[in-house]
């Protein structure tokens, strides 16, 4: 795949992801203002209650407080909201992110196997003239001795029909192959067996999914399905429900 398609696939994908932030900093702002409101409230019940708890009854008492101690989970609640929110756009702009880190690596690997089969070509290449070459100097030299030759005789000739085939010479990056390779310690893990991300990878649709992102042959894909999808413990759960 050539950078462009890359390019132009994570661009499609990030397109609505303004608008997602904005939302989410239009509503932390509304519940920064509700708290706001909610505290000045707190505040004038606390005072009216200093000011007249000598002269009210225990009933009256009993009810101020309750008021306040209502006003006090109110403004907890709307706390909670705004730091559920910050989490949501937190995992929403690191989604892009390890998605953007997965399709370089992806793209990392297709530059290194074109580079390893144009590397092999050449050599191929070569060697097979070198071998033309001193096949038909034997030929020429056996004839002139009077003795039939073979180019199958051949050592050049052997050797490069014992040689492997340019498909099993070249074999596709297996995930073991990405896992052997240094990585930071820090870096997060995913998919069912719980690895860092390497090769292709889908995200799980459910916006509440623990894992959120799958290595393609963990969940036996082999190309990106249409429409959403789901990771199959999410399937499994909205099944039980």
């Amino acid at each position: 795949m050539a950078t462009a398609i890359y390019l132009e696939h994570y661009l499609d994908s990030i397109e609505n992801l303004p608008c997602e932030l904005q939302r989410n900093f239009t509503l932390m702002r509304d519940l920064d203002n509700r708290t706001e409101e909610k505290k000045g409230e707190i505040d004038k019940l606390a005072e009216e209650y200093i000011a007249t708890v000598k002269n009210l009854a225990s009933e009256q008492r009993v009810e101020h407080l309750q008021k306040i101690q209502n006003a006090y989970s109110k403004c907890k609640e709307f706390s909670d909201d705004k730091v559920q929110l910050a989490m949501q756009t937190y995992e929403m702009v690191d989604k892009h992110i390890r998605r953007l880190d997965a399709d370089l690596a992806r793209f990392e690997n297709e530059l290194k196997e074109k580079l390893e089969v144009s590397g092999y070509e050449s050599t191929e290449g070569r060697a097979v003239k070198k071998s033309e070459s001193r096949g038909l100097r034997e030929k020429r030299a056996s004839r002139g001795r009077g003795r039939k030759g073979s180019d199958e005789d051949s050592p050049r000739k052997k050797k490069i029909k014992n040689s492997p085939d340019l498909s099993d010479a070249l074999l596709p990056m297996q995930p073991s192959d990405v896992l052997d390779m240094p990585v930071d310690p820090n870096e997060p893990t995913y998919c069912l067996c719980h690895q860092v991300s390497y090769g292709e990878m889908i995200g799980c649709d459910n916006p509440d999914c623990p894992i959120e992102w799958f290595h393609f042959a963990c969940v036996d894909l082999a190309t990106k399905p249409k429409g959403k999808w789901f990771c199959p413990r999410c399937t499994q759960d909205k099944k039980k429900k």
